[in-house]
């Protein structure tokens, strides 16, 4: 089973919260795949160029190829072409592997009330598949651990 945490997004949309997480996993030496609506994908890719901190997050998507040499790989698709062992879950996408992850990230917009009905329905499918459950909502001072 994998470690599922749900990020509850209060302050910022996931464009700006993605990039400690993904630094923090690339300093784990882990790989990631992000999975997102198709139409994301690109601005999603654009957004990981440019954002400031941390300064170099290298990543690739099926228009660029290689995946086998990315350390993030954003998609749409339902795989991790890259071995990746951490997924991250946007736009309220589900994944039919979860149990092949070691950690999963859902991130979900706290402002939009159907996005948040939606992750708690995730909650309890992913509970009731026996993963490990931990909620993350954004705070004052960063990510606070709630439960």
């Amino acid at each position: 089973m994998s470690e599922i945490g749900f990020y509850h997004l209060t302050s910022t949309g996931p464009d700006q919260a993605l990039p400690p997480l993904l630094g923090r996993t690339l300093a784990a030496n882990k790989r990631a795949v992000i999975r997102c609506a198709p139409d994301r994908v690109p601005a999603l890719d654009a957004a990981l160029w440019l954002c400031p901190k941390p300064d170099w997050l290298p990543h690739g998507t099926e228009a660029m190829g290689h995946a086998e040499h990315q350390p993030i790989w954003i998609t749409a698709a339902d795989d991790a072409p890259n071995a990746a062992q951490f997924l991250f879950l946007l736009d309220g996408t589900t994944s039919e592997t979860l149990s092949g992850y070691e950690r999963v990230f859902d991130l979900f917009d706290g402002s939009d009330p159907d996005a948040v009905a939606a992750a708690r329905d995730r909650w309890r499918l992913a509970k009731a598949a026996g993963h490990t459950l931990t909620y993350w909502q954004q705070g004052a001072r960063g990510w606070e651990k709630k439960a």
